[in-house]
Formats: structure tokens, C-alpha cells, sequence
């Protein structure tokens, strides 16, 4: 008895090893992959922030966290970071603020021609973001498009979008341009899986569109807020299309470290210092992590 309950046990294992095995088949392409795209290229950076060329003798020697101590305390950086910090407060909640309008408006079903309206906010979206950047930046010319047409017009030089005061505006306007469509649409696809049941059991308490809107909509909501809170927490720490494309209309306005990703590239491409770019952007990656995380965190406490 005892040997054959042994001998279940055994085979018991083999299929479950078996079974386990196609499993690996099935996810070690996507293993792979994911190694050789992400894990590697981080773990190859973490390498290269340990050292340091040397100016005179050439070839890189071992200086372990020095890398690091430099960047806290490297003024450039944390102008940088304080600049995208300030980009990240004022944009990314005005940004949200307007696809959430948008979404609310398509989906009440009050708005005529919805579906053309949802294609016609979304459409930004659907350009490249360099093409979208020249668009702007045509409009933006000091002495072409469409602001120098306007000073020409009102005898004035006031519109200066690409100043030193508008140029975070400037580019927050671009940005705002080309996500308003992606957000508005996690926000509607979000809507769309809310239950008739709860706007009947509402219209029966007698609750008006805000107080549908305040109760059953925006609970409803709350998972795509963070979603989507996180997402441009990212993309803004990631600001780099935008300034960098714009830097050649206002070289003076945007320097080589507007943001901390072109200053990453420019140490990395123009400066030739590639140890201590890679140490930029992993100390740069850290706070984007640590603060989406927080965003999420606090976001799946509210939720419960």
C-alpha cells in the first residue's frame, strides 16, 4: 500500500515537472526578450555608472558610488529636475483635469456627435510626436508663424512664446495638446464599464447629472485616475522631444540641461562622457520609480 501511494506521489510530480516544462516553452521566448531589451541594457548602465574615464591616461578605473555622490550634488541636475518638477505640478493636472471633462462629456450621452468628437480629441495623439513639435514651433516663431503674425498685427512684441518666462508654458501647451486624447480615452473606456445598474439605482434616489457625476462616475474612475496620474508622472520625467526640438529656435532659452534627460544625452553624445550620463539616468530612473510608486500606493489606499 505504501508503495503504491509512493508511486503516485512520484508520478504526481513528473506531470506536474512535465506540465511546468511547456509552461517554460511557452514563456521563455518572452523571458528572453525581456533580458536582452530591458534587464540588460539597466544592468549595463549600473556597470558603466561605477566608473569613470580618466582625462589623461585613458581607459575607465573603478570609482564606485563616486558617480553618484557628483550627481546630488551637481547643481545642473537638480535644476533640471526642480524645472521638470514644476513642469509635472502644473501640467499634468490641468492635462488631466480637461480629458476628464472630455470623457464625462462624450459619455453622457447629452453631446451630439460623439464618436466624431472622441476621434477629433484623440487625433493629436495620433501624430508623431516630432511632427507635433514642429507644428507648434512654426506657430511659436519669433518671426514667422502665426505669433510673429499676431505681433505684426497688433503692433506689438508682447506674444513671445518661446521667451525665457512662456517657454515651460510653451512646451506644457504641446504636451497638454498631444495627451489630452490618450487620457481622455483611459477615462472613457473606464466609463463605458460602469454598470447600468448603478445610474437606474441613482435615477431612482432622484440624483441630478452632478450628483451622478459625484457618486457613481467618479468612484468608478478612481483605478484610471491612477493609472493614468502615473503614466504622465512618467512621461514627464521623461520630457525630452519637446525641449530638445525647440532648442533651435531658442538656443539661448533651452540649454543642454533644460531637462534631466537632455542632459543625460548631451553628457552622453556632445561631452563624450557616457559613465557619468548612465549615472544621470539611473539616478533619475530611482525618483521616477519612487514617486509613481507613492502615487500608486496612496492611489490603492483611497480605493479601499
Amino acid at each position: 500500500m505504501a508503495e503504491s501511494v509512493a508511486a503516485g506521489r512520484v508520478t504526481a510530480r513528473k506531470r506536474r515537472v512535465h506540465k511546468d516544462a511547456k509552461g517554460w516553452v511557452f514563456v521563455g521566448p518572452f523571458l528572453a526578450v525581456f533580458a536582452l531589451t530591458f534587464l540588460a541594457p539597466i544592468g549595463y548602465a549600473i556597470y558603466l555608472s561605477l566608473f569613470r574615464e580618466q582625462a589623461f591616461f585613458g581607459g575607465n578605473v573603478f570609482v564606485g558610488l563616486d558617480n553618484y555622490v557628483e550627481a546630488i550634488q551637481d547643481s545642473k541636475f537638480w535644476d533640471a529636475f526642480g524645472r521638470v518638477l514644476v513642469f509635472l505640478i502644473v501640467q499634468v493636472p490641468i492635462m488631466l483635469i480637461l480629458a476628464l471633462l472630455a470623457a464625462l462629456a462624450i459619455d453622457s450621452l447629452r453631446l451630439h456627435a460623439a464618436g466624431f468628437f472622441r476621434i477629433v480629441i484623440f487625433l493629436p495623439y495620433a501624430v508623431p510626436g516630432v511632427v507635433a513639435v514642429l507644428m507648434w514651433g512654426y506657430i511659436y516663431g519669433n518671426n514667422f508663424g502665426l505669433a510673429a503674425d499676431l505681433n505684426d498685427l497688433f503692433g506689438t512684441t508682447a506674444i513671445q512664446p518661446l521667451s525665457s518666462h512662456w517657454m515651460l508654458p510653451s512646451i506644457a501647451n504641446i504636451v497638454t495638446w498631444e495627451f489630452v486624447g490618450y487620457n481622455m480615452l483611459i477615462f472613457y473606456s473606464a466609463l463605458r464599464t460602469v454598470p447600468g445598474e448603478l445610474y437606474e439605482a441613482a435615477a431612482i434616489d432622484g440624483a441630478g447629472t452632478f450628483r451622478t457625476i459625484r457618486a457613481v462616475k467618479l468612484p468608478a474612475l478612481r483605478g484610471a485616475i491612477v493609472i493614468a496620474t502615473i503614466f504622465s508622472i512618467i512621461g514627464s520625467f521623461q520630457l525630452f522631444n519637446e525641449p530638445n526640438i525647440l532648442r533651435t529656435l531658442a538656443p539661448n532659452v533651452i540649454t543642454t540641461y533644460y531637462t534631466p534627460n537632455m542632459y543625460a544625452y548631451n553628457l552622453s553624445f556632445a561631452g563624450q562622457q557616457f559613465n557619468y550620463s548612465a549615472t544621470i539616468a539611473i539616478v533619475m530612473g530611482i525618483i521616477t520609480a519612487i514617486i509613481a510608486y507613492v502615487v500608486q500606493l496612496r492611489g490603492s489606499r483611497e480605493a479601499l
